[in-house]
């Protein structure tokens, strides 16, 4: 029995074992070849965040969903390199519009570059990808679009806020879904579609991708709060510090408006304020950590998870299987 990936996935089975790691080996292959260009300085900065690592969640779950077929079939790597290229422009972008210091432990390109540099390179990986994705056929292209625009757009909402009258809840995972589900349900889907499995078990694969990459982002809005820097690779409270309603913090808004009691509305009012000073920070962050919403929030995250277990049930018994299944448990408790 084998660890697989970033997330300690216990592996029992030696061949899947052996295709997984294989498979990433050869993503990061294809990684380091498609963000080569003839300008140096680009590829530097294209390859800044890939070398800084990564969990490679996607591509890890694209080569377990491709067990569900041919688990060689030609299309699975690079389908692969496409998903986790375009995770990593949006990460380029992302950092950008959180004016982020920190990335996987290292200078965010950003801060190393500054905006421009960062946003053209963050284009440069779409680029690339799409490139790719011209050798995979059109609906692969069609796919990929698809899932592009659900992202796009979830960004736009979660800028844009909820419209009035909408629960701001409901709004958020309306965000996420687009924001993370969107692409890891790629992620599943390109697996099991480029191994040639049954469109049943596409199906399955991508409605799991769906809730799982759900689950994944509660659990990162979780570790945004409770962890520290050593543990996450970026800046604890970052996104409160840049003002955005993260799950725990709706969760606290929530129990501050039905409840009333006098510390919540306290914490929501100080949540609300501007957090870009140090010492208001750090005691939001703190007064976060200490909250019952916390706990709602990882309630929360542990049941987009186990909604994502559920849609595995129709899936033949097998040592690919079980491994999904134990993704679903190594979102929800990982520290980084």
């Amino acid at each position: 029995m084998t660890d697989v990936g970033p997330f300690g996935l216990s592996v029992r089975d030696q061949a899947l074992e052996a295709d997984a790691q294989a498979g990433l080996a050869a993503v990061e292959e294809g990684l380091l070849e498609a963000t080569k260009s003839d300008v140096p300085f680009i590829t530097e900065a294209a390859q800044h965040l890939v070398r800084a690592g990564g969990k490679r969640f996607r591509p890890l779950l694209v080569m377990l969903a491709a067990q569900f077929g041919d688990p060689y079939a030609p299309g699975i790597v690079p389908s692969a390199v496409v998903v986790e290229l375009t995770h990593l422009a949006t990460l380029y972008h992302d950092d950008v519009m959180d004016e982020a210091d920190v990335r996987r432990s290292v200078e965010s390109a950003n801060a190393r570059w500054g905006n421009s540099v960062a946003v053209l390179t963050g284009d440069f990986l779409f680029a690339r990808a799409s490139h790719i994705l011209a050798d995979l056929g059109p609906e692969a292209v069609r796919i990929q679009a698809e899932a592009f625009e659900r992202l796009v757009t979830g960004q736009i909402l979660e800028t844009a806020g909820p419209r009035d009258g909408r629960d701001p809840i409901e709004h958020y995972l309306d965000v996420i879904s687009g924001k993370s589900g969107s692409l890891i349900a790629v992620a599943g889907r390109f697996g099991a579609m480029m191994s040639g499995a049954d469109e049943t078990v596409v199906d399955v694969l991508t409605q799991y991708g769906e809730r799982l990459g759900v689950a994944f982002q509660l659990a990162d809005d979780v570790l945004d709060i409770a962890s520290d820097s050593h543990e996450s690779g970026k800046t604890p409270g970052t996104d409160l510090r840049e003002g955005i309603p993260t799950l725990p913090v709706l969760r606290l808004r929530e129990l501050a408006e039905r409840l009333g009691l006098p510390e919540d509305v306290e914490l929501s009012a100080l949540l609300a304020s501007d957090l870009t000073d140090d010492i208001r920070h750090a005691e939001a962050l703190a007064g976060l950590r200490a909250h019952p919403a916390l706990d709602l929030a990882r309630k929360d995250t542990v049941r987009y998870a186990e909604e994502a277990r559920a849609t595995l049930a129709p899936l033949p018994e097998c040592a690919a299987k079980d491994a999904l299944m134990q993704l679903c448990d190594a979102v929800v408790h990982r520290t980084g």
